[in-house]
């Protein structure tokens, strides 16, 4: 069998993972690193960056620049998490008629991307970077999801490897993935696990049974709107809010600032989990009357803790539900597992060992779990791992509506998948020649509350009173989630079998062979782009020298000097955005003279 890839799409980074020599080893990306950046980004002359370059250009960039497409795939643009979190009237909310699909577009210069496409980018940037690494066409990948993703986001998610060009042969849960990177078999005998995996964008809570090479999810629960960015976005709005109040200048206005602030607020939510405050600084924030201003504040890990104690506590409803639906007490938990690089922030950790009453395990790195994960999943199907058996769950109840609107649960939630289930139902009145098949996802009592994912109507049924004809629907859900429905008149045999997703995903047929083909067409324009790549890297590598500077630069060093890297910085952002080649070129070595400058007065200070 070809060798086959795994790879972690997440909401902030990408990984991708290949088993090999007995391990699963994370495949770098052309600029070295482990972790890609999930971000695309749209130059003016039709030209795109994916990963650390697009993120580097944001701020220049930013309308033209997107992040954290994750959350959209297969979700309504209308309707999402925190709108059902959120304050007003819930009922309102539930009363829209979810369908399947996306109809969320990204908007640039006129024209529209799906979330699918976009993520498809991202998936092809990894794909020719691994191809590059490993000298070797990459044609197959297991691609990881959180496990509470329904059938529209796995669907969505399957579709973004097609257009990438990649033959996606498993979707597997996150927290799965993450448990087999953990190594947790080579503990002896049978033990319960439970998985915290938060993310930039999505948080899971997974239980598994592990022991003798067999992985059995026991259950599921999550937040598919709850991850890091959340965090990031109350950074934001505190700044913005405190500069207001200083200054009268709301900078939530400008895109290319909110970008500058999303940045800053990344960098001391990182800090503040190995500090205690976080120095904030942003230059030439506001160009002001009479003179610049810059932001300038420090941030304790305090106020950032009050500023974020009920995101923590959405962690709480779905770690004791699954809990619940496991049957299991904390006391009944032999082992927690951290995953994702959120899972840092000490008042996550505080909280997993307040609710477990247990210390997490935290001897892996968790950016890079889910992908090596993946990797492992990839070993599996390829053979060269064996012995191992993953028992997945289906995250939700999936079911059809029935009269009076109730909603009739055929495949409760937490069933191991693959599996079938069906039941036989009637007609409600007499000589009913067909019927209405209304399929539905969640866990309310009455249909109009739970995810509509389809609907299709049995034809030709012989006339007869109501409560005679028998009509059996039956789901099958298959290893990647992914859901079947057949509905069949008993006594004529007449029937009718639809794929859930393939059909309301979003992207018809037409459109998803546009995209895999506008996709390879890219591909090979990027091999003649790779000069250009290089200067990008250049300039990437540039600006991060300088920002390292900036950091160690302390009150004694000249202010003048600072702020002179500090706009050559924003001016090769610019260039970057432009996508000039030769301004780019010129900017990075007109950084050089007062970098060097720069470097050596820190040194000199420091003697």
């Amino acid at each position: 069998m070809a060798r086959v890839v795994g790879i972690d799409l997440g909401t902030t980074y990408t990984v991708m993972s290949v088993f090999e020599n007995g391990r699963s080893t994370v495949i770098p990306n052309a600029e070295g690193q482990h972790l890609t950046p999930s971000v695309v980004a749209f130059l003016g002359d039709g030209k795109r960056l994916v990963g650390q370059l697009a993120k580097r250009q944001a701020v220049a960039n930013p309308e033209r620049t997107v992040f954290s497409i994750k959350r959209r795939m297969g979700r309504q643009s209308y309707l999402h998490q925190d709108a059902l979190d959120g304050p007003g009237d819930g009922r309102i909310v539930w009363q829209i008629k979810r369908r399947m699909g996306s109809d969320y577009r990204v908007r640039i210069d006129g024209r529209e991307y799906t979330p699918e496409e976009i993520s498809a980018m991202i998936l092809q940037k990894v794909k020719a970077d691994g191809e590059a690494d490993l000298g070797e066409k990459i044609e197959q990948a297991v691609i990881t999801v959180p496990a509470y993703f329904n059938d529209s986001q796995r669907q969505a998610t399957k579709d973004a490897g097609i257009i990438a060009g990649l033959d996606v042969i498993r979707i597997v849960n996150e927290p799965t993935a993450a448990s087999l990177t953990y190594g947790l078999d080579r503990e002896e005998g049978v033990h319960i696990v439970l998985v915290w995996d938060l993310g930039g964008g999505t948080f899971d809570v997974s239980i598994l049974e592990i022991g003798e090479g067999v992985w059995d999810v026991k259950a599921v629960n999550g937040n598919t709107w709850l991850g890091g960015d959340d965090w990031d976005e109350r950074i934001c709005q505190h700044l913005a809010d405190e500069f207001q109040k200083e200054h009268g200048v709301d900078l939530r206005a400008d895109p290319a600032i909110r970008q500058r602030l999303k940045e800053a607020a990344e960098k001391a939510k990182i800090d503040l989990s190995e500090a205690e405050t976080a120095s904030i600084r942003i230059p030439f924030i506001d160009a002001g009357r009479h003179a610049p201003k810059h932001l300038e504040t420090t941030l304790t890990r305090a106020t950032f803790e009050e500023l974020t104690e009920d995101l923590l506590q959405k962690m709480v409803g779905p770690t004791k539900q699954a809990l619940a639906d496991a049957r299991l007490k904390p006391r009944d938990i032999d082992r927690v597992v951290l995953v994702g690089g959120a899972t840092r922030m000490p008042a996550v950790q505080d909280l997993i060992r307040k609710l477990m009453d247990k210390e997490p395990y935290k001897d892996v790195d968790p950016d890079e779990a889910v992908g090596i994960g993946a990797g492992i999943q990839a070993g599996i199907l390829t053979g060269q791992v064996r012995n191992v058996v993953l028992i997945d769950v289906t995250p939700l109840s999936l079911g059809v509506e029935t009269m009076g609107g109730i909603f009739t649960k055929i495949i409760e939630r937490n069933t191991p998948v693959p599996t079938s289930m069906g039941r036989i139902f009637t007609t409600a009145k007499d000589n009913q020649a067909s019927v209405d098949i209304h399929v539905l996802q969640g866990e309310r009592e009455m249909a109009m509350h739970n995810m509509s994912l389809d609907k299709f109507r049995l034809t030709d049924i012989p006339l007869a009173p109501r409560g005679e004809p028998q009509i059996e629907v039956a789901f099958e859900i298959d290893v990647d989630g992914i859901v079947h429905v057949t509905a069949e008149d008993l006594h004529t045999e007449n029937r009718r079998k639809i794929r859930i997703g393939s059909k309301f995903s979003g992207l018809p047929q037409e459109e998803m062979d546009r995209m895999v083909k506008e996709a390879q067409a890219h591909a090979e324009e990027d091999k003649k782009q790779r000069e250009e790549t290089e200067m990008n890297i250049a300039a990437d590598s540039m600006i991060a020298a300088a920002e390292h500077l900036l950091d160690e630069a302390g009150a004694e060093v000249d202010i003048s000097l600072v702020e002179e890297v500090e706009r050559g910085i924003l001016e090769i952002r610019a260039a970057l955005a432009s996508g000039d080649s030769q301004e780019i070129k010129s900017r990075t070595e007109a950084l050089k003279k007062p970098a060097e400058k720069l470097s050596r007065e820190i040194k000199r200070i420091k003697r």
